[in-house]
């Protein structure tokens, strides 16, 4: 009986509420794990608690089973009660009214290691998505500089060649090469400063000798420091795409987006630092929680370091 209620709700979700066939297949699974727990316990549907479904759910947890996998079965689980309630009336209550999923781990950010960040801009001096003068200095200027100063994409393309106030216009970012700093409007409208190295200073100087020399003359000026080829400001897939193939043509063997360089910036300035708050500053993050996800790429390193360098730490493959 409980396993033709359980087909009968399942063919409901296909044929009558156009589930697909991928999510039908998963609810199968959750269903059957269910119904074997019943028969375990000898239970009958609307016999099933609260406390049961709890119970579940830790050897759930204790056999490894991920959280986002425990959480869709609940949700399997809490649709078929809905179902046994109301277009049954079978049970009273669903045992699942009061039962949360677990909350899903938060994934670290994905970063390059100190290598291959290096790897990546030591290549953009020399590659380009076109063998192309223009590209050239102006990829290898973009990534020197999200790399420098663990700028946003939208920060980066904000940058204009001087800063201007106007009524009608305000510049959302500038560089001050005396001061070496680069000033942006991040999130919330808040504008910060943060330092630019020398390698990034150079490689943007090269880029503005370029970039005058493509002056389009009849046109309107441009203030955006980092344009394409029409003279217009650059576009954030653009850039994302050059990226990409620039840390193909670099060997890297992940995919690399403009994010990804800010997560660097940020673990590597805390891995040779330790100053959480000064990361903080300089990623323009209103709270320290945000920042502290960095912490845990910075053990990460720390244990890997552990593991290659200690002699004790594991057992050595050759050994």
């Amino acid at each position: 009986m409980k396993s033709l209620l359980a087909q009968e709700y399942l063919r409901e979700l296909h044929v009558v509420r156009q589930v697909s066939q991928h999510t039908i297949a998963a609810y199968t699974k959750d269903l059957d794990y269910l119904l074997a727990r019943l028969d375990e316990q000898g239970l009958e549907l609307a016999e099933v608690t609260s406390d049961h479904v709890r119970s579940w759910v830790v050897k759930l947890h204790s056999q490894g089973q991920a959280s986002r996998s425990i959480a869709r079965m609940l949700s399997a689980w809490r649709g078929f009660y809905l179902w046994l309630a109301n277009q049954k009336g079978l049970v009273n209550k669903s045992p699942l009214s009061d039962i949360k999923a677990p909350k899903r781990k938060k994934p670290l950010p994905k970063a390059l290691s100190v290598e291959q960040a290096i790897n990546l801009v030591e290549s953009a001096n020399k590659e380009s998505v076109q063998a192309d003068d223009f590209l050239r200095a102006r990829d290898r200027a973009i990534v020197e500089l999200l790399y420098s100063s663990g700028l946003r994409l939208s920060e980066l393309l904000g940058i204009d060649l001087n800063p201007i106030e106007t009524k009608e216009y305000s510049s959302a970012g500038w560089i001050d090469f005396e001061a070496g700093e680069v000033m942006v409007l991040g999130k919330g409208k808040k504008r910060r400063t943060v330092p630019v190295g020398e390698a990034a200073l150079h490689a943007l100087k090269d880029w503005l000798a370029v970039r005058a020399n493509h002056a389009l003359t009849g046109k309107e000026v441009v203030q955006a420091l980092f344009i394409n080829k029409q003279g217009k400001r650059a576009s954030a897939r653009t850039i994302q795409q050059h990226l990409a193939a620039l840390a193909v043509k670099a060997g890297l063997p992940t995919h690399v987006h403009p994010h990804m360089l800010r997560h660097s910036f940020a673990s590597h300035v805390l891995q040779s630092s330790g100053d959480l708050r000064a990361v903080q500053e300089m990623l323009g993050h209103a709270s320290i929680t945000s920042t502290q996800i960095y912490t845990a790429l910075d053990f990460q390193h720390l244990a890997q370091a552990y593991d290659l360098a200690h002699p004790r730490a594991k057992n050595k493959k050759s050994e």
